[in-house]
C-alpha cells in the first residue's frame, strides 16, 4: 500500500507542476459579434493571466496570410489591442500570437465578416455552452430600428422574429451550424457558425479534475495491494 501511495501522490505532483497548461491569450472582441457593416469600427484585445502586452494581433484574408496589426498595412495596435475600420476585404480569420513568433502560443481563431450589403446576423464570436440561452439578432444598415426577420440555419428556415431577434432556448449540440437571416425588403446577412461546447468538455480536460480522480483511487486502493 505504501508503494502505491507514494507511486500516486508522485503522479499528482507531477500533473500539478509538469502538466498545468500554460494559459495562451484568449482574443476578445468588442462589439462582441461576429459580422459588421462596411466602415464600422472593431477593437481586438489579446488578454492573458501572465503577460498583458506579449501579444499581437494577426490575421488571414484575400489580402495576405499571417499579417500582423499595425505591420502590414491594417489596423492601429496599442499594446496587445488591435483597433480596426472595417471593410469587406477585412473578412478573415483573426487570432493573437506570441510577439515571440512561436506559432505555438497562440490563440484559437474567430472568424469576422465584413458586409457591403443592408443586412448583418448579430451571433456569438465565440463559442456558446450548452444549456445556455443565446439571442441571435437581424440587423438592417438602415432604418436602424428593428424589422421583422426570418432566421435560417444550414439553409433551413427556424423561426421568424417580429423585432429581428431569435433565441434558442436553451442552446443544444444539435443546435451548432451556419446560421443566416433574412429581412424583407432589405436583403440577406452573411453566414456565421455557431459553435457550441459541452458542459462536460471543460471538466474533463481540467488538471484539478485529473488530480481529483487520482486522489480518489489512493482513499479506494485496499491496504497490501500494488494496483493503481
Amino acid at each position: 500500500m505504501e508503494g502505491t501511495s507514494h507511486c500516486l501522490i508522485f503522479l499528482i505532483f507531477f500533473l500539478s507542476c509538469s502538466t498545468d497548461p500554460v494559459s495562451p491569450a484568449a482574443l476578445t472582441v468588442s462589439p462582441s459579434r461576429s459580422q459588421f457593416f462596411d466602415g464600422e469600427s472593431v477593437t481586438l484585445i489579446c488578454e492573458d493571466e501572465n503577460i498583458s502586452d506579449g501579444w499581437t494581433v494577426r490575421r488571414n484574408t484575400t489580402r495576405g496570410t499571417r499579417t500582423q496589426c499595425d505591420k502590414d498595412g491594417w489596423g492601429e495596435s496599442a499594446g496587445s489591442t488591435c483597433n480596426i475600420t472595417l471593410f469587406p476585404s477585412d473578412s478573415g480569420l483573426y487570432w493573437c500570437e506570441s510577439m515571440s513568433g512561436s506559432s505555438s502560443s497562440s490563440s484559437s481563431s474567430i472568424q469576422l465578416s465584413v458586409s457591403g450589403g443592408s443586412v448583418i446576423l448579430q451571433s456569438p464570436v465565440l463559442p456558446v455552452m450548452e444549456g445556455d440561452d443565446v439571442t441571435l439578432s437581424c440587423r438592417a444598415k438602415s432604418p436602424a430600428h428593428n424589422l421583422p426577420a426570418a432566421f435560417y440555419k444550414d439553409g433551413s428556415f427556424i423561426g421568424h422574429g417580429t423585432t429581428g431577434n431569435f433565441t434558442l432556448n436553451p442552446v443544444r449540440r444539435s443546435d451548432e451550424g451556419l446560421y443566416h437571416c433574412y429581412i424583407s425588403g432589405q436583403g440577406e446577412s452573411p453566414s456565421s457558425w455557431i459553435s457550441v461546447e459541452g458542459t462536460d468538455s471543460v471538466k474533463t480536460n481540467d488538471v484539478y479534475y485529473r488530480q481529483e480522480v487520482i486522489r480518489s483511487r489512493i482513499r479506494d486502493v485496499p491496504p497490501g495491494s500494488d494496483d493503481l
